[in-house]
């Protein structure tokens, strides 16, 4: 296991507005109002808990895929790869709800070959068919030895904003995180034929800890 280079506080900069906020209104209801803040300091602590960002240990198998979110694992199938000139792929699909770490990683070492943003619904991002209506963001990357993996950032119910921040032509390490998604969503990784499945729908996994597959060898 390697713990990569982690650039970013244990709380996510995305959640620094929402959570100085919540703190201030609790404050100031406090000193006028006590006990009736009580529930403004849950729900500054729930925004502490949202916008947690914790850096993890990556496993160094070469041919590992690893998890992008924390979440629970909802789809495992075979499709096509529509960001990826219809390539057939195997999906894995991990649902994050609002007591998860929303903060998305790369789940291989790679090059951006392209990235692209896909308005659309709000719909449960748990359900399937989110993966192609809801406003999503894809990133398509290849590895060092060629193969294709493709990551989508889908928005849910309650989430309205994705934040992406590589670019085409960009190089990202296994763990590294590009992204944020505000509240409750989906990460759709799209694997090449042949790649092995280490996880099960039902499954809970964590970001970039837990290995979703396996790659096929070259």
């Amino acid at each position: 296991m390697k713990t990569p280079p982690y650039p970013h506080p244990l709380i996510a900069r995305e959640g620094w507005p929402f959570l100085a906020g919540s703190v201030v209104l609790a404050l100031v209801v406090t000193y006028f109002a006590g006990w009736a803040a009580l529930p403004l300091w849950l729900l500054a602590l729930f925004v502490l808990q949202f916008f947690r960002d914790p850096a993890r240990p990556a496993p160094e198998g070469e041919a590992d895929v690893l998890s992008p979110a924390d979440g629970r694992i909802v789809a495992i199938e075979e499709c096509a790869d529509i960001y990826h000139e219809g390539r057939a792929a195997l999906k894995i699909s991990v649902f994050m709800n609002v007591f998860n770490v929303h903060s998305n990683r790369a789940p291989v070492d790679g090059e951006i070959l392209s990235t692209a943003y896909f308005p659309g619904k709000f719909l449960n991002a748990a359900i399937d068919k989110a993966s192609l209506e809801n406003e999503r963001n894809a990133i398509v990357l290849r590895t060092p030895r060629g193969h294709i993996v493709t990551a989508v950032q889908v928005a849910g119910l309650v989430a309205r904003r994705i934040l992406c921040y590589v670019k085409t032509n960009d190089t990202v390490y296994k763990g590294q995180r590009y992204g944020f998604i505000r509240f409750g969503s989906r990460v759709d990784v799209y694997l090449p034929p042949g790649s092995r499945p280490r996880v099960a729908i039902g499954d809970k996994v964590r970001a970039t800890s837990t290995v979703l597959a396996e790659l096929p060898h070259a």
